[in-house]
């Protein structure tokens, strides 16, 4: 099939101009060709974009298909066939709301991403970490109740997200399999958390020797290893030993922001996950205790934000949100808005996602050759970037891999 996206300005991601009066040819799920006025070639479909904005399809930094409700002990019982349909509902929300690209940040997807891929469900294309790596009572570890005890120190327990594994040798194996399993990158914890039931959220984890296993064996892949961090400790033991990413980093202080600048490593905020949990939490079962933990996170998350682009720490861009609360998704556009200039977010998302994503001119450009995600805007992005928190009113058309969604 061949789609024309006529006459509309185009979001050069490259050097944050807009580019009047062009057409977007697509064949099949390629770009094949971007020419001023109207083409001349006959398409199937034809999107009339004259007076909006044509960027590359939006590209969530952290997001998690599996945890599809908030309701934690919904969640621990469901069956196999209800996670499924959830996981495929949550993924064509997303779509809709504009997110053609996810960088799944926890949670083994490969079912999900199979039925995407042979057209049982509409969604995203996914970059996935697979299952997450924490230590024994880490934010990884959702088992509730008590467990049995280990007979040794190199066993490994696996579900849905997580390895749970403790000491060197088991770290390395988890790595390991989880590569093996298509991670494409891996995800660690080295800090406490809101959403886990048993780890303080200052907590410290895993052990530098540990996380050094893990990071090893990325490096080997030609990938790299991410951290769930807060606090500077905890993101400091991180970097030091191989860490490329932080997510979330709310607690950064000046001092841990420059040694991540120096390293070159990457932080992805996620604030708009704290304020749907305040929001949605209460009304569909978050746990009160969880919700504790979530006091105050969103504000040191904005603090955190001018911290690290103080220092010139690269941000991405992300939102981290859980079941129910997926609806604000583009609502981080509108709280990163209110933090920095429109032009920088959306390279946090056109730039740094699609380098942590490994797609560098696949996804995040509108150019021959990138794959055919399109989002048609009635608001121009670098005027009013708060304006694609409304997806409903503000988009008027969606591509996903070459298919107009409406």
């Amino acid at each position: 099939m061949i789609v024309t996206v006529s006459e509309g300005t185009v979001l050069d991601t490259a050097t944050m101009e807009l580019v009047e009066n062009q057409t977007v040819v697509i064949e099949a799920d390629r770009i094949v060709d971007v020419v001023g006025g109207r083409s001349s070639v006959e398409a199937d479909v034809d999107i009339d974009a004259s007076g909006q904005f044509i960027m590359p399809g939006f590209v969530d930094g952290h997001f998690h298909h599996w945890i599809v409700t908030m309701d934690f002990a919904r969640l621990a019982n469901m069956t196999a066939e209800e996670r499924g349909i959830l996981s495929a509902t949550l993924a064509e929300g997303t779509v809709r709301r504009g997110f053609t690209t996810i960088r799944d940040a926890g949670g083994d997807n490969r079912g999900l991403m199979r039925a995407i891929a042979n057209g049982a469900c509409v969604g995203p294309r996914i970059v996935q970490a697979g299952r997450i790596l924490s230590q024994t009572g880490g934010h990884g570890d959702y088992r509730t109740g008590d467990i049995p005890t280990p007979e040794c120190g190199c066993q490994m327990f696996a579900d849905q997200a997580s390895f749970v594994v403790d000491g060197v040798d088991a770290c390395r194996k988890a790595a390991r399999h989880a590569l093996r399993d298509g991670s494409q990158f891996i995800k660690i914890m080295t800090s406490g958390g809101v959403s886990s039931p048993r780890d303080p959220f200052d907590s410290i984890q895993f052990t530098a020797e540990e996380i050094r296993a893990i990071t090893v064996e990325t490096d080997h892949r030609h990938t790299y290893t991410t951290s769930h961090a807060y606090t500077p400790p905890a993101i400091q033991l991180a970097i030091e030993n191989g860490v490329k990413c932080i997510e979330h980093g709310n607690g950064l202080d000046a001092a841990t922001a420059r040694r991540m600048a120096e390293l070159g490593t990457t932080m992805v905020p996620t604030l708009i996950a704290y304020r749907a949990l305040n929001e949605v939490g209460p009304k569909v079962g978050f746990p009160e205790a969880m919700l504790a933990k979530n006091e105050g996170v969103f504000e040191m998350g904005q603090n955190a934000v001018e911290v690290a682009r103080t220092a010139g720490v690269e941000l991405g861009f992300g939102t981290d949100l859980l079941g129910e609360g997926h609806y604000l998704q583009n609502q981080e556009f509108a709280i990163r808005s209110n933090l920095e200039p429109a032009a920088a977010v959306l390279r946090s998302m056109y730039e740094t996602n699609v380098k942590l994503c490994h797609m560098q001119g696949e996804i995040g450009v509108v150019a021959p050759g990138a794959y055919a995600d399109i989002v048609v805007s009635r608001v121009n992005p670098l005027e009013d970037l708060a304006g694609l928190a409304e997806p409903d009113a503000n988009l008027n058309a969606i591509i996903v891999q070459g298919e107009p969604l409406r």
